[in-house]
This record gives C-alpha cells, sequence and structure tokens, in this order.
C-alpha cells in the first residue's frame, strides 16, 4: 500500500468491495481531492491501444490515461451511484481530479459515478456493491419478506375460516340429525312373529283357535239341492 503523506485530507482502507480512500479530515464541498494520473495511453498507436485494465479512465477519442500505477492513490477511490465526489476532466491539459461535490465528513468513504460504459462492462455483470444499490437490494430484500409474510398469514387466514366453516356445517349436521332422530316414532317391536294383543299375523290367535272359534260362531251346514219330482204316467 503506498504512502500517503499526513497532511492529505484521505487515507487507504477496507470497504466492502476491497480497498477504499476514506477521509481523514473534514472536506468541503468544491474542494479538489486527489488527482488521478498515470502514463497516457495513445489510441492511434495499436500496442498502446490495445492496454486493457480496469483503471484506463477516457479523456477523449484519442488520450487515455493508464491509472493502474500503484503511485496513484485515486485509483483506490470506488464507485458509487450516489457519489459525494465527482470527476473534473481536464481534456486540453490531459489532467483528471477528483473534487467533491458534498461535505465529506472524516471517516466518510470518498466515491465518485465511474460512468455508464465502465458500469456496463464491469459493475453490472456482478452487481454494483455500492452503499446506495446495497441499501436499494436490502430495502427489496425486506419488501420480499414482507410480501411473503403477508400472503402466508393470508393463506392461515383462510385455512382457518375454511376450518371453521366445515367444524359448523359439522355441528349444524349433527344438530339436525339428532333432532330427527327425536321426533320419529318408535315401531312396536315383535315378540316371535306374534303381536302384543295375542293375534299372529295369520289372524290366529296363540292358543290355535281361529277368529270364527273366538267369537262362538259356528259354520252353516251345507243344504243338499231338492231334486225335482218324478212325472206321473197318465194310463
Amino acid at each position: 500500500m503506498p504512502s500517503i503523506p499526513s497532511n492529505k485530507p484521505y487515507r487507504v482502507g477496507r470497504s466492502r468491495t476491497g480497498l477504499g480512500l476514506f477521509a481523514t479530515k473534514p472536506i468541503k464541498k468544491g474542494t479538489k481531492i486527489i488527482r488521478y494520473f498515470g502514463p497516457l495511453l495513445d489510441s492511434k498507436k495499436k500496442e498502446e491501444d490495445a492496454i486493457e485494465n480496469k483503471y484506463l479512465f477516457e479523456l477523449n477519442n484519442r488520450w487515455t490515461i493508464d491509472g493502474s500505477v500503484r503511485k496513484n492513490i485515486a485509483r483506490y477511490i470506488n464507485h458509487s451511484c450516489r457519489p459525494n465526489a465527482e470527476s473534473d476532466v481536464k481534456p486540453r491539459k490531459r489532467k483528471v481530479f477528483i473534487r467533491a461535490i458534498k461535505n465529506i465528513e472524516p471517516g466518510e468513504e470518498i466515491n465518485y459515478d465511474y460512468g455508464t460504459d465502465y458500469f456496463k462492462a464491469y459493475l453490472k455483470p456482478i452487481g454494483c456493491k455500492c452503499a446506495a444499490c446495497e441499501k436499494k437490494r436490502k430495502k427489496k430484500r425486506a419488501e420480499v419478506r414482507a410480501e411473503k409474510a403477508r400472503l402466508k398469514a393470508k393463506a392461515e387466514r383462510k385455512a382457518l375460516k375454511k376450518a371453521e366453516k366445515l367444524a359448523k356445517a359439522d355441528a349444524n349436521l349433527k344438530d339436525k340429525l339428532k333432532a330427527e332422530a327425536e321426533h320419529t316414532p318408535k315401531k312396536t317391536p315383535k315378540l316371535n312373529g306374534h303381536s302384543r294383543n295375542g293375534m299372529s299375523m295369520n289372524g290366529t290367535s296363540l292358543n290355535g283357535s281361529s277368529r270364527l272359534r273366538a267369537s262362538g260362531k259356528k259354520s252353516a251346514a251345507r243344504k243338499r239341492p231338492v231334486s225335482a219330482p218324478a212325472p206321473v204316467l197318465q194310463a
């Protein structure tokens, strides 16, 4: 890690994305914090145009600063979608300064927006880890958890309501069956095939006598048919 003079208002330290640059003194809005520097690459030269790394800072269509050198302390400044600093580019002078756009307090991490091209090429594929994006993800996760909890509670209420409805229907059915049983007349029980008055189903009494005999009546005798008198023969 490169040494930084004690009079500088920043230091290199650990951040959520690795190393970062942190304020050691109050930095007022508009203050030039540090210069982003390194060898100039000419895009007209094939060997220089072919150089690729994460610390290239394009000044214009021709000139690019290669900020990968360790003496370039500004390379430790991380990206943020809601930064407290910005890059102040001087194409004619071929210089870039990092300038505060907010008042920065001691201990606060210094950051600036790397730009759309860098974001799409390097940050979007892995997900931006700046404080603003992390806050959005945290809020989204909280919303997802809240929605899951809401749906779960809704399902539980629905299941409870259904169970109560089924229990009520079951209780009503039992009450109905009980009421029907109480109002249904009881059938006369049979005693070995005979009724209570001692008569069998075929009309015969228990002592074997028929109804006619029980009443004391006798059946009438059959009458023989009277034949006609024989005709009288006359002389």
